[in-house]
């Protein structure tokens, strides 16, 4: 059976780095409505780092998906693609979750939640300048950018009790 074709856009920062973090995707399905029906998933966490929430932005993307797809997902993380596209993961399974260091590597949790989502879909990691100008993509990552900040910003608010 093939597996519908969805367009993922990534971000996640924290404010301090480490400090409050905010994460953020959105979904595209071009068969289902395309950028019109596009789903906007975010969420903020205290006490985290950019890197974190990165690859947290990638797994909420990932887990909100009802079945396997075919996923083009952008991201403006470095760290997040070549971990993928430049075998990190595979050596570090290699290693025992070790860096060519010997130093365990950071944020195991959630590679290894991103490990399985990625056996169950056919994910293509793209990366994508952040905070750039022009085109689809730039504007995507942007809106993405923004609700990351709209998600500490909320954050804040509930925790003053507003």
């Amino acid at each position: 059976m093939p597996r519908d074709e969805v367009v993922i856009y990534t971000d996640g920062g924290a404010s301090p780095n480490p400090g409050l973090g905010g994460w953020a995707a959105v979904l595209i399905s071009p068969a289902h409505g395309g950028l019109e029906r596009a789903k906007e998933i975010f969420g903020a966490e205290p006490d985290t780092t950019n890197n974190r929430m990165e690859l947290r932005a990638a797994v909420m993307a990932l887990s909100a998906l009802k079945r396997p797809c075919s996923v083009s997902l952008y991201t403006d993380s470095a760290y997040l693609r070549n971990a993928f596209e430049r075998g990190w993961l595979d050596k570090w399974l290699r290693n025992g979750w070790l860096t060519s260091e010997k130093k365990p590597v950071l944020n195991r949790d959630l590679w290894e939640e991103l490990l399985s989502l990625s056996r169950i879909h056919s994910v293509e990691w793209i990366w994508t300048k952040g905070h750039s100008t022009g085109g689809a993509s730039a504007s995507l990552n942007n809106r993405c950018d923004a609700l990351v900040r709209l998600a500490r910003d909320r954050y804040v608010l509930e925790r003053k009790g507003g």
